[in-house]
């Protein structure tokens, strides 16, 4: 039987098809993801929230970082209280300005303002740190709850809004010198559970801080590092 299909129907359609492949060839290709600038550490120091002190712990993220191949500046988020002459340090004021992401490229925070939820907006949005995007510099996900060991537990040694604690008492383990299986730190919870809230990094203190007390509480020492620029 004879088609009766008209003939610039067949040529329209056959027009349109190759049009359409050649849309889909000349869509540029994804561009890479953005540089790390974010990561939990995949190890701590092996003494419990001694760190060698704010400077020891950036060089521990710096370290780390510069193995994965970064080539940007590294600072601990950490916070600690005027001692011994030195000024109070405040963790939000010592990562940088933003935005950050993880070794896959998703995107943690816009800015400092976002990441600590300063307007209520934001505080409504929240942050994009979670188990699934809170990875260490390696790419790989972090222990948290439901896994053995679990190692949810960040040291922070900072309040709700990044800064540090103006109270008596020590929230840093001795300025995150010391071992002790007294004394204690502040930590947070890279995957937004239990503690009593949902904070990403003002959980809980320790209770002590040694590696063993640590550990004995849901962690390993571990904590976030930021890249600075």
């Amino acid at each position: 039987m004879k088609s009766t299909t008209p003939t610039f129907a067949i040529g329209f359609a056959i027009a349109l098809t190759a049009g359409s492949y050649l849309a889909i060839a000349q869509q540029p290709p994804a561009g890479p993801p953005p540089p790390m600038s974010f990561f939990v550490t995949s190890a701590g120091s092996g003494k419990g929230a001694d760190l060698g002190g704010v400077a020891g712990a950036d060089r521990i993220c710096q370290t780390l970082a510069t193995a994965a191949g970064s080539t940007k500046t590294w600072h601990a988020y950490l916070s600690s209280p005027a001692v011994n002459g030195q000024a109070a340090v405040n963790a939000r004021d010592r990562i940088g300005a933003g935005p950050w992401f993880n070794a896959k490229g998703a995107r943690i925070a816009q800015s400092v303002a976002d990441l600590h939820g300063d307007t209520l907006e934001m505080a409504r949005r929240g942050n994009n740190i979670n188990k699934t995007t809170a990875l260490n510099e390696k790419g790989e996900p972090v222990n948290g709850v439901g896994d053995t060991p679990n190692q949810h537990d960040m040291i922070t040694g900072s309040q709700l809004d990044g800064t540090t604690f103006t109270d008596a008492t020590d929230h840093t383990c001795g300025n995150y010198s010391s071992s002790a299986t007294t004394g204690t730190v502040q930590l947070g919870h890279h995957d937004r559970t239990g503690g009593g809230n949902t904070s990403w990094n003002a959980t809980h203190p320790s209770r002590g801080c040694s590696q063993e007390n640590l550990v004995a509480t849901g962690g390993a020492g571990r904590f976030y590092c930021f890249a600075i620029n």
